[in-house]
């Protein structure tokens, strides 16, 4: 039975992952509340893609064990469902349309009549009237939005976002916060890796640095999160 401390907690406990000559993480304890956003930070190398890589399931640690809700993560199948992922890649299908692209991967979380879903999110996300074209005719942000909206489709309970606002023009922007905005409202788990600093202070609530794959802080942030991220890597320099 999973605690009232761990419902909807996502915890990593000694986290490592080696690759041929080196550890891209390295001993990462580390938790993620529910109705949170963690800004997951760090320079090129430190470890944020692969961390993000491992708690989708798309890629397996090394070492070290994944928690969320009180239990161990060793189904990867069923834990996709409960995930959403926004990455700079759209990871589209450009031969389909904006809705055969949703129905599909309606199909493949699990997800029983989406028609009234999709249409919600395709208008949310601002491509109702495109919503029977290819994507291959889609301009970057338009695919960023459709990409927007595949992740939010089933409600997840993990949200994870590596540099989303890619592709994104302000408008873009300012919907993509919101729609996160929601996500953690209404109870998720969310985390952000992104050099876009400004955007990321006006969403995130607590922060993940690493540097050469080691936690340098985890903690509460505010305002002062460039304040934070500079002083934590200089100390690591």
């Amino acid at each position: 039975m999973t605690s009232a401390a761990e419902a909807g907690l996502l915890r990593v406990e000694g986290l490592g992952r080696a690759y041929d000559d080196h550890y891209a993480l390295v001993d990462l304890d580390a938790e993620f509340p529910p109705g949170s956003v963690t800004a997951l930070l760090g320079p090129n190398g430190a470890g944020k893609s692969t961390l993000i890589g491992i708690l989708s399931t798309r890629q397996s640690a090394t070492e070290g064990r994944v928690y969320f809700d009180g239990r161990r993560v060793a189904d990867s199948a069923s834990m996709r469902q409960r995930i959403g992922f926004v990455g700079h890649r759209t990871m589209v299908y450009s031969e389909l349309t904006a809705r055969e692209n949703l129905q599909f991967f309606a199909r493949m979380f699990g997800l029983v009549s989406p028609d009234d879903a999709i249409d919600a999110l395709l208008d949310r996300v601002g491509l109702m009237r495109d919503k029977d074209r290819p994507v291959n005719g889609f301009s970057r942000g338009m695919s960023q939005r459709l990409t927007l909206a595949r992740a939010l489709l089933p409600k997840p309970s993990i949200l994870l976002l590596d540099e989303p606002l890619t592709g994104l023009d302000q408008a873009g922007v300012r919907l993509a916060l919101t729609l996160f905005r929601e996500a953690r409202d209404a109870g998720a788990v969310l985390i952000m890796a992104s050099h876009d600093l400004v955007a990321t202070s006006k969403l995130a609530d607590r922060a993940l640095i690493l540097s050469s794959g080691r936690k340098r802080f985890e903690g509460a942030t505010g305002e002062d999160l460039a304040a934070v991220y500079a002083e934590c890597i200089g100390e690591a320099a």
